[in-house]
């Protein structure tokens, strides 16, 4: 019975150890440090974050309680609606009224024929002194050719998954979507591969788990250190699995706390991201959204203040209206005063 138990524990363990491996951790900048292996980034939340500054803080968002480092990313805007073509998000600022879950549906249906994955999970009762701020960001396009499928074979650790990609075999137009940024050895590579619209998409193959921006910077600078073809050659093939993901985080560290020297009080904060990338393109839809009220100020705690000339001072004599003293006093040696 005492194995047949330890079994049981040890297996549990061994599943809860997996399961948490496989999380895939939301970031809310590029910047952001993490020691999960599985980490992704989409610019909604930022986008939400300048207009809580712009339009409801009107200054860095900081806390007493303490500002996780993530906040401070996102107090420095490096990204913002500028870095994005306009047809490809929508975002509303507001207070919350009977009609606000009503006209984003219908903006983000009219837009981008989408419905809200995280609009139910929003306290939207109205009130005077509540507020949102929401965003959406959407993309959907295809490679510039359609890669072949490639079926299932290992990835890390004999993981099976399905890929896309090139062979020996395939119709050489394929290779014309694909520009080399570098190839140094086969666990140090980048690619592009084009689409038939604006959208790039870049693959880096390397180990690094450095925040998002540095391994951008990383990329770029061997990509202009490269001298080597940036076509793919005769022989060369491509090989990339299929990737699909569902998932939503709440930024609980920030939720239920006011930003100092406000009177704002943050609800909820919350990002969703579906990715979907096959032979045939990405399909990308990531929601944000900052929901809070306009709350009384606390009373501030009086400080007392202790007015104690009890060390070295100075006194000033001067009449009213005038513009300068007439008399002078400096006090050190309280001895001579006595």
């Amino acid at each position: 019975m005492k194995n047949i138990l330890s079994f049981i524990i040890a297996l549990f363990l061994f599943l809860n150890m997996n399961a948490q491996a496989s999380e895939i951790d939301v970031l809310a900048t590029m910047q952001t440090k993490t020691n999960s292996q599985d980490k992704v980034w989409v610019g909604t939340f930022q986008i939400v974050w300048n207009d809580f500054i712009d339009r409801i803080v009107h200054d860095i968002v900081r806390f007493r309680e303490g500002t996780p480092a993530y906040v401070q990313d996102l107090n420095n805007r490096e990204f913002s609606v500028t870095d994005i073509s306009d047809d490809c998000y929508y975002k509303k600022v507001g207070v919350i009224t009977k009609n606000t879950k009503k006209e984003i549906s219908k903006a983000i249906k009219k837009k981008f024929n989408e419905t809200s994955d995280i609009l139910d999970d929003l306290n939207l009762k109205p009130a005077p002194n509540s507020f949102i701020v929401y965003a959406m960001l959407k993309k959907d396009f295809e490679f510039l050719n359609e890669f072949d499928k490639l079926g299932k074979s290992n990835f890390a650790n004999n993981k099976k998954a399905e890929y896309f990609g090139i062979t020996k075999h395939s119709d050489k137009i394929l290779k014309r979507g694909v520009k080399v940024l570098f190839y140094n050895n086969r666990n140090d590579l980048a690619v592009i591969l084009d689409t038939k619209g604006k959208d790039e998409v870049y693959i880096y193959k390397n180990d690094s788990n450095k925040p998002f921006d540095l391994i951008y910077k990383e990329m770029n600078r061997k990509a202009s250190k490269y001298k080597g073809p940036a076509t793919l050659g005769r022989s060369d093939e491509l090989k990339v699995p299929n990737i699909k993901f569902d998932i939503k985080k709440a930024f609980k560290e920030i939720e239920n706390k006011r930003v100092m020297g406000t009177n704002i009080l943050i609800s909820q904060a919350m990002e969703s991201i579906k990715f979907d990338m096959n032979n045939k393109g990405v399909k990308l839809k990531s929601e944000a959204a900052i929901t809070g009220l306009l709350t009384a100020l606390p009373p501030a705690a009086e400080t007392p203040k202790y007015f104690y000339f009890d060390n070295t001072f100075v006194i000033f004599l001067k009449e009213k209206g005038k513009e300068k003293p007439y008399f002078a006093l400096r006090v050190s040696d309280i001895s001579n005063y006595q």
